[in-house]
């Protein structure tokens, strides 16, 4: 097995709603969305491949950024409907013995005791293999789904997380690890000097504790966190076992964004081991390098078709009306948001059409799965680790299979990602190399 061994993960685009419809490979995907079957067979492919985890993204609005209203989000199916996705997860898990199923859950729309529970519950029913998925919603219309008039400032959300993170963990911590005892002798379940309040009192929230259940076999989830921004960065930096990092670039940017967390860490007192940083991309797989080619040239020639698919995701995540844009003049650096500024700073200086075109990822992968294997391989070498977060929001069967028994085993081949699961759980796998 080659030493240059990375990691692969899966980042469910659009969370538990409509995926692929109305073109050739969508199957039913328009009308049988509410069925968890497509996420089953997703689930099951990524395991088969030996994938370290599927993340499910989530929102809980409407959007209405582009063009003023809801329209074009409804007419498309982007961005919504969604259903929960914590809901989806126990039933992925139950189909799934060894791969990572990890939620998305606001830390601005749940209370932290609500949220260890649910996580807690989750790690119990699937031995150890559940993570959580931390961010914190930037949509004013979220905010008015749960009693507010609008979101609190980029920095000061973050704030809220640190805190939110800190009781949660220390509710998962309320029960030690030897606390259920099962003395059948002497009828005790549970040894109550092992089980603590947590008493705590912050700025944001509060709880006295402990959870009403045992400690679950991790313990505490796996975490993952997409932060971009510097304060996004700090947080991933001091919270996370895999950040996602959808930076744009190519890979000196990577390497530069890999460094940058590294440094964090190491400021922290963390280990760099403790954390693996997953970028994300969306290979474009053909049997040949010049099938792959034209798949890539007609996606192109989709997105100028309809400019204003791809420029829903932009205005829904920026909360910036991008249809007032005239699509050949320049994004100017004058605009700014409160929500994912990220992305915004990957859009400013191109005009909206320049931005159509650009890749989903830093690097542009498209080719046959051995041409994509090799520049995984080289990409990886140059960047120093940790892997790949592949996402699709076109999500059909094809595309799958393409990935799990096309371009998998290409990489399989040369020992570059691994063949079976090490351990039962799910942490122990992530942060085995």
């Amino acid at each position: 097995m080659s030493a240059n061994r990375f990691h692969l993960a899966w980042f469910g685009a659009g969370g538990f709603g409509v995926k692929s419809w109305r073109k050739t490979w969508s199957g039913n995907g328009g009308w049988d969305w509410t069925s968890p079957q497509l996420f089953i067979d997703l689930a099951m492919a990524l395991e088969r491949a030996c994938f370290d985890y599927l993340i499910i993204e989530d929102s809980s609005y409407v959007p209405d950024a582009y063009g003023g209203n809801a329209q074009a989000y409804l007419a498309s199916a982007t961005a919504t409907p969604k259903l929960d996705p914590t809901v989806l997860a126990p039933v992925l898990a139950q189909a799934t013995s060894k791969i990572g199923i990890v939620p998305t859950l606001s830390v601005t729309e749940y209370h932290p005791y609500m949220l260890a529970r649910k996580i807690n519950t989750m790690d119990h029913m699937s031995g150890g293999r559940t993570g959580w998925n931390i961010v914190t919603s930037s949509s004013h219309r979220a905010a008015q789904n749960y009693g507010h008039d609008q979101q609190v400032e980029h920095d000061l959300r973050y704030d809220m997380a640190d805190e939110f993170f800190e009781l949660a963990c220390k509710l998962w911590d309320s029960w030690e690890a030897d606390a259920v005892a099962l003395d059948e002798r002497n009828g005790v379940w549970a040894d109550h000097t092992k089980v603590h309040t947590v008493d705590f009192a912050g700025k944001f929230f509060s709880s006295r504790g402990p959870l009403n259940a045992n400690r679950s076999p991790q313990g505490r989830p796996v975490f993952t966190q997409a932060g971009g921004s510097d304060r996004g960065k700090e947080f991933a930096a001091s919270t996370a076992d895999s950040i996602i990092c959808g930076t744009a670039g190519g890979v000196a940017e990577m390497k530069r964004f890999r460094d940058d967390v590294h440094q964090r860490m190491t400021r922290l007192g963390r280990p760099t081991g403790a954390c693996k940083i997953l970028f994300m991309c969306s290979p474009v797989v053909g049997e040949t390098d010049a099938e792959a080619r034209e798949k890539r040239a007609q996606q192109i020639a989709f997105a100028e078709e309809h400019p204003e698919l791809g420029l829903l995701h932009l205005s829904r995540h920026s909360g910036i009306d991008f249809s007032v844009f005239p699509l050949d003049e320049p994004i100017p650096d004058t605009v700014s948001t409160n929500g994912h500024q990220q992305l915004l700073r990957q859009a400013i200086g191109l005009t909206p059409r320049e931005f159509l075109r650009r890749t989903q990822g830093a690097v542009e992968m498209v080719g046959s799965p051995d041409t994509i294997a090799a520049q995984m391989d080289e990409i990886m070498q140059e960047v120093g680790g940790d892997g790949f977060l592949i996402s699709n929001f076109d999500l059909n069967r094809r595309y799958i299979s393409e990935i799990t028994d096309g371009l998998v085993p290409a990489l399989q081949r040369r020992g570059l990602v691994r063949t079976e699961y090490s351990h039962p759980l799910f942490r122990d796998n992530l942060l085995e190399f």
